[in-house]
């Protein structure tokens, strides 16, 4: 299997700051949920803050005065203050857990809907295990970033200005010994963060990568077993399993650093201020109550350092996955509307190329100045080499790539200048691989149609000769059928795909190999459907097989980007070019 799987993605790299900022833009909408965050967190913050001034005031004027009775009341303040912040505490995490799934819908909503509005040439460069890793496994890596941001993050900070504040005007000179190992701290985490990051987006991409090979994997498992490659693919996968493990490790020994760094400046600054302390105890320049109350205050600095450095951890952790995100989300479509783009008006299908030049790269020049003008009404044919410029015809009128020079036009209007919902609203397109949703036959047709009727679903399945296969399974139309339709055969689930489109009633049909799947004898079955089906409406219709178009109005001979040919199946004949070459090629190979 060719696959680009391995192929780095070119990702635009983004600041912490400018990520922190875009994921707290999805916050506003809770405003009244953060208020009462704020408020409990307000309340648990200051019980924290005045335990340790409990402690000293216990110690210092009911322990050493002997006040029994006084340490009991005061004693029985601090436990109804400490379980009213437990309770509070219980309820600013519960708000917050709930903000954060929300916020989790939102931006799993925001990401699947801006992945849709995407142009083909994004999903063209990516595999589709690629774009189910962002939109479940990054978006799902984000929850503890919201939930802690507000819960943990803001209150440890205000912790931390608080009590310098506090043990500075306690003791000054203890204060600044207590800070004495943060600049360490800091440029250390600095430094492991960076290193950190890059390691956990290689795991990110490779984590990907492993989930594109098996979604491709899976989809071509008929392949696999016919060609008896489950050996091959297995190691494959064992490799891609290895590199997956190997930088998760990779990733997770530098991250592991973060705690010990935390906890040996921790460790230190309190031996500093101990050391001092006892001193200064003795000299009697401190109290015992306040260097217990000190070293109280000391914990509280460092805790929420502690729980910071923890939340830096899994921000770094997790803001490879947020990162790339939002490099989707800012992916802007390649095909979009215009700024004052026009509702297209009821069509009757009129077309025109007016000297259409396209190429997917500058290299690959695909259509070559290229003028047709078909009518309200007709069908024609394009046939030609694979690679000729058929299908880039198709993909232009339905506007899923756009010229580069020339205009493309539909009863006189440009297609660019259109919006894409009223045009492609109004075209029916049919694909040699059909494809088929999980969910019945009949929600399959009716998705040409999402208000059809059951008269009206049961009349175009009749009209294209696909009634008479449904009625014999299982539950007729309300069978289930697999994903891509596994449990039909492919003429089946092309019949299906006929009355799909006959539902949708399209002013212009497009037919890209759609009898492909079908043999020679269920598609006679089925012609009187096809006519029905192209009858009083623009058709294009592609096919390798020369016997299907042959009642065309017109056929149109495409090769090397350019129309060579063109005229009905009888005139092409006489002129003995390349629709003849090709019709004698195929037919002599049907009967050789």
């Amino acid at each position: 299997m060719s696959t680009n799987i391995s192929k780095k993605e070119s990702l635009k790299e983004k600041s912490n700051i400018e990520i922190i900022m875009k994921l707290l833009t999805y916050l506003k909408p809770y405003k009244k949920e953060l208020i009462k965050t704020m408020f409990f967190m307000g309340i648990v913050v200051a019980v924290e803050l005045f335990n340790p001034y409990f402690m000293k005031r216990g110690i210092d004027f009911y322990i050493v005065e002997k006040d029994i009775k006084g340490l009991f009341l005061f004693g029985g303040i601090m436990v109804l203050a400490n379980i009213l912040a437990m309770f509070c505490s219980k309820k600013r995490i519960l708000i917050m857990a709930k903000v954060s799934n929300k916020i989790l819908l939102t931006i799993r909503q925001d990401l699947y809907s801006h992945i849709q509005t995407l142009s083909f040439s994004f999903f063209d460069s990516r595999p589709v295990g690629k774009i189910l890793a962002r939109i479940i496994g990054d978006v799902n890596s984000l929850s503890e970033l919201f939930s802690d941001s507000v819960t943990k993050l803001i209150p440890d900070i205000i912790k931390i200005i608080v009590v310098v504040i506090i043990m500075l005007s306690m003791n000054f000179k203890l204060a600044l010994l207590s800070l004495t190992t943060l600049p360490f701290l800091l440029v250390s985490i600095f430094i492991v963060q960076i290193i950190s990051r890059r390691r956990w987006q290689t795991y990110r991409k490779r984590n990907s990568q492993m989930n594109a090979y098996i979604h491709e994997d899976f989809s071509g498992i008929k392949v696999i077993h016919s060609f008896t490659s489950e050996e091959h693919t297995s190691k494959r996968f064992y490799k891609f399993l290895n590199d997956l493990k190997g930088s998760f490790v990779h990733a997770v020994k530098m991250n592991d650093l973060f705690w010990p760094i935390t906890e040996f400046s921790w460790g230190l600054a309190a031996i500093v201020v101990f050391w001092f302390g006892v001193s200064m105890l003795n000299s009697g320049d401190i109290t015992v109550g306040l260097l217990v109350a000190f070293t109280g205050y000391l914990s509280i600095f460092w805790q929420p350092i502690a729980n910071i450095s923890n939340f830096y951890n899994i921000l770094v952790i997790n803001m490879a996955g947020a990162e790339r995100i939002f490099n989707i989300m800012d992916i802007e479509a390649d095909i979009k509307d215009v700024e004052n783009a026009k509702t297209l008006p009821k069509i009757k299908g009129d077309v025109v190329f007016e000297n259409v030049s396209f190429c997917y790269d500058k290299d690959n020049i695909v259509l070559n100045d290229v003028s047709f003008h078909v009518k309200a009404g007709e069908t024609v044919a394009l046939v030609g080499p694979t690679g000729a410029g058929k299908t880039t015809i198709i993909n232009l009128i339905s506007r899923f790539y756009e010229s580069q020079k020339g205009r493309v036009l539909i009863d006189g209007y440009n297609v660019k200048e259109v919006t894409l919902e009223s045009l492609r609203g109004q075209l029916g397109i049919m694909t040699q691989d059909t494809f088929m949703f999980s969910g019945t036959i009949k929600d399959n047709i009716k998705y040409g149609k999402l208000d059809a009727s059951d008269e009206e679903i049961i009349n175009a399945a009749k009209a294209v000769c696909a009634h008479d296969f449904i009625i014999k399974l299982e539950k007729g139309y309300d069978t289930n059928i697999n994903e891509r339709g596994s449990r039909l055969s492919a003429g089946q689930r092309q019949l299906i795909a006929f009355a799909r489109a006959l539902l949708a009633n399209p002013a212009i049909l497009i037919l890209d190999e759609a009898t492909a799947s079908i043999d020679t004898q269920t598609e006679r079955l089925i012609q009187k459907g096809i006519k029905t089906l192209l009858s009083g409406r623009t058709s294009f219709v592609i096919a390798h097989r020369l016997s299907t178009i042959q009642n065309a109005d017109r056929i149109m001979v495409i090769d090397e980007g350019k129309i060579k040919e063109t005229g009905k199946h009888i005139e092409l004949l006489k002129k003995k070019g390349l629709y003849y070459d090709l019709f004698n090629a195929q037919f002599k190979f049907l009967y050789d």
